[in-house]
Parts: structure tokens; sequence; C-alpha cells
């Protein structure tokens, strides 16, 4: 409901906006992901450009659920968002074919350029590796980021069952494992694991795994989902986190923003819940700001995505959505850091000073967990190979939960066409007594 009165309340302003006559350049078309954005920081970044510029913006606000459905937006409809929020290996791919407006940030003022005075070291080093010809940093900033790995329930699940992806075999988990229905951050992982003689014998690198579409590889993870298959209690889009809380499910593969909120949940719940990054080695993610190749508005869009890294909004943003902000700024960490926690080294990201810092490590892993993880990468024309393994995998896998959910969706749909039936005779039955 609520994506709904988002969308609806986005396309309200914008006609609005039309009929009032306003011009293009007093509005600001944002595409961003459900419920990823501080409460009004949105009314808060129009005053503040009023003060900047002395002009006036109008935010139209929309949001969608699926990558490929924001870029199918923009790349066959060529619709005119400002500002758009997409995943690295979705940056990757507009960034290839053309897509993208570089970020002129000679048009902010020196002292209001929070992009390159909150910037992060090891966040602008991985947007280099996306693509190695082109700099991502020049068309992209980040907005949120983490890490792929593994929600558990100690009082089934021990540490050491956790700390390999192995777990997604062990037969003790029948029924009882939740996996993330997003084939790139099941695969990644699944193939590190699989190769780590190759990694340690140095004959391949963790970001050459990312770019490996091959048949080989391919057939090799899907062997291994096959092989776990008869533990998935579910694919799920959102739905594991609530699973693992009630303790339905006692091993989610999941992403660390998830893990968090998974976590705090069942807690008041009485239910103990921990996030690893299994020994192999795992992903990291990222979603960031671009701006496309069919803006209408650069310069509110710069303005926008610089009000993004801005310090205190980066802060509101992390404490409304739930997620890791990418912005690098040391009064961000501040804001996190939790005596309850051992210190860990965060100078990869923060800079000198961070190396020992307590902080929760689901939300910034330490060094030595950053060393075993990777970019995951576009395919191209080879990402149709993913989606059909992965829906081989789902086809041929349909668990207990699965069951249950098919045979309580017959039993309602039964039970609707005998009351409808019912009806029917009721309504047929009157109507014979009136005649």
């Amino acid at each position: 409901m609520k994506k709904t009165i988002n969308f609806i309340l986005g396309v309200a302003a914008l006609l609005v906006a039309v009929a009032c006559g306003s011009d293009r350049s007093e509005i600001l078309k944002v595409y961003n992901w459900s419920d990823y954005i501080g409460e009004d920081v949105i009314s808060d970044f129009e005053a503040w450009y009023k003060e900047q510029t002395g002009e006036s913006i109008q935010v139209v606000y929309q949001t969608f659920d699926i990558n490929e459905t924001m870029l199918s937006k923009i790349e066959k409809g060529h619709e005119d968002y400002d500002v758009v929020c997409p995943s690295d290996y979705i940056i990757e791919r507009m960034l290839n074919n053309g897509l993208l407006l570089p970020l002129d940030l000679k048009a902010l003022p020196d002292s209001i350029n929070y992009i390159e005075q909150n910037a992060s070291p090891y966040i602008q080093k991985m947007f280099r590796e996306i693509n190695p010809e082109i700099d991502a940093n020049d068309y992209s900033v980040a907005y949120m980021w983490g890490t792929t790995g593994i929600i558990y329930n100690p009082k089934y699940v021990t540490d050491e069952e956790a700390a390999t992806w192995n777990v997604m075999r062990n037969p003790k988990f029948k029924d009882k494992l939740l996996v993330k229905d997003a084939a790139r951050d099941v695969y990644g992982p699944v193939l590190i694991y699989l190769k780590q003689q190759e990694l340690k014998d140095s004959l391949v690198t963790l970001q050459e795994l990312m770019s490996d579409s091959s048949d080989e590889s391919l057939a090799a993870v899907e062997s291994f989902l096959r092989e776990a298959k008869d533990n998935v209690l579910g694919w799920e889009a959102d739905f594991g986190k609530d699973q693992m809380t009630k303790e339905l499910g006692v091993v989610s593969i999941n992403w660390s923003g998830d893990a968090v909120w998974a976590i705090e949940e069942a807690a008041e719940l009485g239910v103990e819940l921990r996030y690893v990054v299994p020994e192999e080695g795992s992903t990291v993610w990222f979603d960031g700001w671009v701006i496309p190749k069919y803006a209408h508005n650069v310069k509110a869009a710069t303005y926008f995505i610089d009000f993004m890294c801005r310090k205190d909004i980066a802060i509101r943003n992390m404490d409304g959505t739930g997620y890791v902000s990418a912005n690098g700024a040391y009064e961000v960490l501040e804001s996190q850091i939790d005596e309850e926690y051992d210190p860990i080294n965060l100078s990869y990201f923060f800079g000198e000073g961070a190396d020992s810092i307590c902080v929760n490590p689901t939300l910034y892993p330490d060094l030595a967990v950053i060393e075993r993880c990777a970019l995951e990468h576009d395919w191209g024309e080879d990402t149709d190979k993913l989606i059909e393994m992965w829906a081989r995998v789902k086809g041929d896998n349909a668990s207990s939960f699965t069951y249950v959910i098919i045979i309580a969706a017959a039993a309602i749909i039964a039970f609707a066409i005998y009351r409808a039936a019912a009806s029917r005779k009721k309504k047929a039955s009157r109507k014979a007594g009136r005649k």
C-alpha cells in the first residue's frame, strides 16, 4: 500500500506541476528503491536547494522493487528520470551501454561538495573495479552497501557449521534453509566455495570468479544447489527475515542489511540470531546514485546526489532504512560506535585512525572479512544463462514449505469457488421464487 501511495503522490505532484505551468527545471524526478530514504529528507532537500541556488525545486519521487524494471523504463522507454539508484551490476550495464551522464562536480561550490569531502577510499577503489576502462566514480556515487552472508540461529546451528557455505548442503537442516531469490547473490558465494583450491593455489582471483559465466562453473553451481534443494524451506524475496525470527527457518542466505533487521526483531521476541560471512569468502554489493542519459534536470540531480552525501543526511538515511551508508565521513562512523562490540579494523573504509573501532561487525565488516570478498559483475549477454540455471534449480525444488503454500492457496480457491457456486444457487432459487 505504501509503495502504491508513493507512486500516486509522485505522479500527482508531476501532474500538478505541469498543470500549474512549472518549468521542467523546477522539477526533479527521482527513482529509488522502496523504503530506501530517511523521513523528510526529500522536503529538506527542496528547502536546501532553494537556499543554495535561489531556485525552487519540486521532487517527484517514485519507487521500484526490481533493478531490471528500472532499467527497462530508461533503456527502452527513455523515461526522463533525473536520478536513479541502481545496484552495482546495473550501474556497470548502464555504463557499458552509454546510458549514464558523467557527474559534473565542478558545478558544485567547493564548500558544499560533500561527494568529494566524504568519499570512502574503499568505495572509490571498488567503483574503479566496475569497469577497468571507465572509472565508474565519474558517473556514480555509492549510496548504501553491504555483504552477502548467512543469518543463523545458534540454538540449532553451531558457529562452525555456519562458517562455511557448505551449510546449505548439511542434511541436518532439511526444510530449514531459506535462500534469497537472487541468482547473482547466490551464484557468486557458491562458486567461491567450489573454487577454494584454485584460489589457494593462486590460479584464479576472487574478482575473476565474479565474471566467470562459463558453462563449467554454471554446471558446478547448479549441481551444488541441487544437492542443497532438500534443505530449502523457501526461495524468498523478503519473507526470509520473518521466518527466521519465528524459528521456522534456522539458516538464511541473506544480505547484511536484512540481517541487522532480523537480529533486532528476533531479539524482541526472545530469539537469538547471528550473521556471518563464511570463511571461504563472499560478495559485497552497492547501490548508487546515477544520472541517466535522458535526464532533463542535470543540475538539480547533481545537487540531490551531493545532498545525499552530507554527513547528517547519510546518518538519517541509515537510521531510516536500516542499511549502511557508503559515506566515508568519520562522523557517520561515530554515530554507529557501540562499546558492546569488540574493536575491529575499519581503516580500509574510513582511513587512518579507524583501525580499532567498536562497531557492529554486521554493519561494517572487519578488514579481514573484506579481504575475502569481491564485487559482483554484470554478465552481459550471458545473463540469460544464469537466469535459466536459476529457474531450473527452483523449478525442480518444491520444498515442504512450497507444498504448504500450494495446498493453502488451493484450499482458498476451492472455498471461494464453493461460496460462489452456493451464491449462484441461492440467486437462482430466489429468481425461481419470483417467477
